[in-house]
């Protein structure tokens, strides 16, 4: 557990990731990890080998919505996000019975924009200038997946 949250503040802190993500402090991962309501969760390669994580938050909602908090991999274009992804709906749709999934992106995140409309979600709207990076704001889209459009995607796969 504990080389598990060395390994998450590495990549989170990692130059590629920080404009991507605001990292969190060590006791911040902390609180999470002892919160019956989040999840964190260690991407692995083939060989079981750790490549980045994601956190989960909303798992004691009464209206089932789960959010994808964070997705973070540190080897990039090997297709482990995507993989995760797709993972990581179909243990929230199936295995915790959610109605939603939803996250947000930064407006200029293209890439990581693409994959989750690829993976079927919705623009549902934007956040403008919400979050102040140095001198300057930056918005985040929202995005979301429901069940009935994750069911059909799996049937259409």
């Amino acid at each position: 557990m504990a080389s598990d949250l060395e390994m998450v503040l590495a990549i989170e802190n990692d130059h590629e990731n920080r404009s991507y993500i605001i990292p969190w402090p060590r006791d911040q991962h902390m609180a999470a990890l002892h919160d019956s309501d989040k999840r964190h969760i260690v991407i692995e390669d083939e060989a079981a080998n750790p490549v980045g994580y994601m956190i989960l938050a909303g798992l004691n909602s009464p209206h089932h919505s789960i959010e994808l908090v964070r997705i973070v991999i540190a080897e990039k274009n090997k297709g482990y996000g995507r993989e995760a992804i797709k993972a990581i709906l179909q243990y929230v749709f199936d295995g915790l019975s959610a109605h939603r999934v939803w996250l947000d992106v930064k407006e200029y995140n293209e890439r990581a924009k693409q994959l989750y409309l690829a993976l079927g979600f919705k623009q549902e709207g934007i956040l403008r200038e919400c979050i102040r990076n140095g001198d300057q704001y930056e918005s985040l889209i929202v995005m979301s997946l429901l069940r009935q459009e994750f069911t059909t995607l799996r049937v259409d796969v």
